[in-house]
């Protein structure tokens, strides 16, 4: 499947809506605010914002609801690749094909840089032209898929076991933390743009948590199978942390296997909306056969 051609209007969009979210880089504290621009302009794939878009587009949302929670997912996204990236976590010097921030700037500049990033998040939905109760419902979900009961506890999960070797049981609760709930929750924030009941919010849950399985799967096979040039990060890095991956654990005929299976459940969530969830299977598919 082609790329959906909502895709790049709406990741146009995007760029303009983070521009001016972002504090001016001309403006004191210069080097913090330059360095929180610099994690989040110009660069990613800006998938868990097409999310956002995706899901409000399947329950007719109005698309000017959805700039709001596209803004603060992609916000939290680049905080967390800053913390992600410094020497007391992955250690590495190379995002989105340009330094990381505590390589371009300073390590102290990068902690405050992605502490701004997420209270910045946590601003712009509280700061919406939308009613009371769907700014809760956004903060609620991006609050709780961030934390210890989500992403946060997926990057705890991920560096206790470093170095030691996972069950794939224990990698899959990882990675449904440590990626896939961020990912649930930008399906989830714009499916409730479109005021989604209960079933719908849940078979969306089902096909965003595959979703992020297969992103998982698929970002093991391309640390092994591409280059840096390729992903913009330092490529080899999981094995030369003797980090546990699906490639390692299932072998790359597994892995790819995994992929597939997953791909079925995602199609099998989305089956009853027909045609409205083409984007929602479009990004699915990029996440299935994406090359970086």
């Amino acid at each position: 499947m082609a790329a959906d051609p909502r895709f790049a209007a709406w990741a146009a969009a995007l760029e303009g809506h983070l521009d001016r979210a972002l504090p001016p880089a001309d403006t004191a504290p210069r080097r913090l605010h330059a360095a929180m621009r610099h994690a989040v302009l110009g660069g990613g794939k800006r998938m868990r914002a097409l999310l956002v878009y995706a899901g409000g587009t399947l329950l007719q949302a109005d698309e000017a609801m959805l700039h709001a929670p596209a803004i603060a997912v992609e916000l939290i996204h680049a905080y967390s690749l800053v913390h992600d990236d410094l020497p007391a976590m992955d250690d590495d010097d190379l995002r989105r094909g340009k330094p990381t921030v505590h390589i371009a700037f300073d390590e102290a500049t990068a902690i405050l840089a992605g502490d701004a990033l997420q209270t910045r998040a946590f601003e712009v939905l509280a700061s919406a032209t939308v009613a009371a109760t769907l700014r809760v419902d956004w903060l609620g979900t991006l609050a709780q898929a961030s934390g210890a009961a989500g992403m946060c506890g997926g990057q705890a999960l991920d560096i206790d076991a470093t170095g030691s070797q996972q069950t794939l049981d224990d990698l899959q609760r990882m990675h449904v933390l440590k990626t896939g709930a961020l990912i649930r929750a930008a399906v989830r924030m714009g499916a409730l743009a479109g005021a989604a009941d209960a079933a719908t919010l849940a078979r969306l849950d089902d096909f965003a948590t595959a979703l992020g399985l297969a992103f998982q799967v698929r970002d093991d096979i391309l640390d092994i199978e591409a280059s840096s040039e390729q992903l913009g990060k330092t490529a080899g890095k999981d094995v030369a942390q003797a980090k546990s991956t699906y490639p390692a654990l299932l072998g790359m005929d597994g892995a790819k296997a995994k992929l597939a299976e997953l791909d079925a459940l995602m199609r099998e969530a989305l089956a009853p909306y027909g045609g409205g969830a083409d984007a929602l299977r479009a990004l699915g598919e990029l996440a299935i056969h994406r090359a970086h």
